[in-house]
């Protein structure tokens, strides 16, 4: 088992409610083949509830009830694992190019029998004829700027993206102003999640389209 603090047991609880087995059941998967595969390295495990799960699933409150969402370049299905995980109301499109990634991932999905859950091989650029979502999100891909062109689309003209960022997300969204409503970003906001659960509450760069 991965360890985790009280705290973190807490939030963990909260977020996922009936669901947590599954939860736990993920992160295991990270700790064990996701790091044999070399999704994330050896010295993510310690941090992997605090960092990047609950970091992850606490963007679940920003999402409407029964909405479809993408996630782009999914990877190690942060944070579109953790989305499902905690939100079986949600449909979740995984999206991610490389093949080694999406045999993990697909071998994830079934073991933990999300059924909310597809998942599509290929660049966000690629699928958008197959994708149409009412949000997108997306972690750890590239600067804003970029990855409004990847996820705006998704959207066909209505919905919002959550792109989570770090301490720079005032600046992101400063360069990438232009890029955003060129592609029909209406409005742009720095928010945050799970400021009442976490010690350190996740910051989400929202793009509201349409």
């Amino acid at each position: 088992m991965v360890e985790s603090t009280p705290a973190e047991q807490d939030a963990a609880r909260k977020i996922f409610g009936d669901r947590l087995e599954l939860a736990e059941r993920y992160v295991e998967h990270l700790a064990t083949s996701g790091m044999e595969r070399g999704l994330l390295g050896p010295r993510e495990v310690p941090r992997l509830w605090s960092r990047h799960v609950l970091n992850c699933a606490v963007v679940a409150e920003l999402i409407p009830a029964g909405a479809t969402v993408a996630d782009v370049g999914s990877g190690a299905g942060l944070p579109g694992l953790c989305l499902a995980i905690a939100r079986p109301d949600i449909s979740m499109t995984l999206i991610e190019p490389l093949e080694r990634r999406v045999i993990w991932l697909n071998e994830v999905v079934e073991d933990l029998g999300l059924d909310n859950v597809r998942i599509l091989r290929g660049r966000a650029e690629q699928v958008v004829g197959d994708v149409d979502v009412d949000v997108a999100t997306a972690r750890a891909v590239s600067a804003l700027g970029g990855l409004a062109g990847l996820t705006i689309p998704l959207l066909h003209g209505k919905g919002q993206v959550l792109a989570i960022k770090g301490r720079s997300a005032e600046e992101e969204v400063q360069k990438a102003a232009k890029a955003i409503r060129k592609l029909g970003g209406r409005e742009t906001a720095v928010v945050t999640a799970g400021s009442d659960l976490l010690e350190e509450p996740t910051t989400v760069v929202r793009i509201t389209v349409g």
